[in-house]
C-alpha cells in the first residue's frame, strides 16, 4: 500500500462526508486553507504507532502552519475494540508529554460503534472513517471555533439525525465509494 492508497480515501471521506454533510462545521476552512496534515503511518505495532503519534504531536507543537493532523494507520488496530483500548494509551502519551489540555485526540475507525448501538446503526457513521485514524486537535483552536458557532452542543444530535435519515445502506454505499478497488469495510 502506498501513501496515496491510504490518503486518497481519507481525503474523499473528509470532503464528501465530514465537510460535504457538514458533520464538522469547523473542518471546511482548514481543508480549504490546506492546514490539515494527512500522515499515513507505516506502523505495524503499538510501539511504532506510539512513536509516530509522539512525533506528530511534536510536529504540531513546533509548526503553527498545521492546524490539525489525521494520523492514518491502516496496518494496525483494524479491530475496533483493540483500537478503542489503544485510545487510553494515546491519552496517556498526551499526559506524559504534558500536552493534555493543549491537544486532544478524536477517534475515527471503519467499524466505529457507540455504546448501546448495534454495528449497523447509522449513527455510528458519524465516527467512521475509511481507515483507523487519530485526529490530533489543537484545543485552543477548537475552543475558539466552538465559541463562534451558534449552538455547538446541537452538532452531535443533528449529525445523528442526519445519519439515521440517510440510513445504513446509503452510508455504506457512500463509504465503499471512497476506495478505487474492492475493500471490505
Amino acid at each position: 500500500m502506498t501513501e496515496h492508497d491510504s490518503i486518497a480515501p481519507v481525503k474523499k471521506w473528509l470532503e464528501q462526508l465530514v465537510i460535504g454533510l457538514n458533520l464538522c462545521p469547523f473542518a471546511k476552512q482548514e481543508f480549504i486553507n490546506n492546514r490539515i496534515r494527512f500522515y499515513p503511518s507505516k506502523a505495524t505495532t503499538i510501539e511504532a504507532l506510539l512513536v509516530e503519534l509522539q512525533q506528530e504531536l511534536e510536529r504540531l507543537n513546533s509548526d503553527n502552519t498545521i492546524e490539525t493532523t489525521l494520523l492514518i494507520h491502516p496496518h494496525i488496530l483494524a479491530d475496533f475494540y483493540d483500537y478503542n483500548d489503544f485510545l487510553d494509551i494515546a491519552d496517556g502519551l498526551l499526559i506524559e508529554m504534558e500536552l493534555d489540555g493543549i491537544y486532544q485526540i478524536a477517534s475515527f475507525h471503519p467499524h466505529y460503534q457507540f455504546a448501546d448501538t448495534e454495528p449497523d446503526d447509522a449513527e455510528n457513521y458519524t465516527n467512521r472513517s475509511p481507515y483507523p485514524l487519530l485526529h490530533l486537535i489543537r484545543e485552543q483552536s477548537l475552543a475558539k471555533a466552538v465559541a463562534n458557532y451558534p449552538h455547538p452542543e446541537l452538532i452531535p444530535e443533528r449529525n445523528i439525525k442526519l445519519m439515521k435519515e440517510m440510513g445504513h445502506d446509503k452510508l455504506h454505499t457512500l463509504f465503499t465509494s471512497y476506495f478505487d478497488n474492492d475493500v471490505a469495510i
